[in-house]
């Protein structure tokens, strides 16, 4: 399933011309995807406490199409296109109505936070993480 949440446009995401500041495109992924995850019945902070584990972006790619605007309502869409057994590839689409502004393709990996390590992803999150497949 696609996740989509919308988020407006603040003062704050933006330059001095009112268009949204490219590291901002960023900050709206994360939080998309921290609320795709919880929508799927865990929150980011549970795969931590249960397992000593946590997500890093290990590579993100972002390909700007059309700028957002002070006052936009973003769509911010999430999918997993690739689920590995210690890191996985998600999209995520920023849509303006129907017009695509921007696409990020990030790579998150898994890691044990005691020493940065790579680690595959408990079961239970392999599952959890499948549920964002188109």
């Amino acid at each position: 399933m696609r996740h989509g949440i919308d988020f407006r446009v603040y003062y704050e995401d933006t330059d001095t011309g009112g268009v949204v500041y490219h590291a901002r495109y960023l900050a709206f992924a994360e939080r998309a995807r921290t609320e795709a995850i919880r929508g799927l019945g865990k929150p980011v902070s549970a795969l931590l406490e249960d397992y000593g584990l946590a997500f890093v972006v290990r590579q993100a790619s972002i390909g700007y199409r059309q700028p957002l605007r002070l006052d936009d309502l973003v769509r911010v869409t999430t999918r997993l296109i690739e689920l590995g057994s210690a890191s996985c590839r998600l999209e995520q689409l920023f849509l303006l109505g129907g017009t695509l502004c921007a696409e990020l393709e990030v790579r998150l990996a898994c890691v044990r936070v005691s020493d940065g390590r790579p680690a595959r992803f408990p079961p239970l999150w392999r599952d959890l993480l499948s549920g964002l497949v188109d």
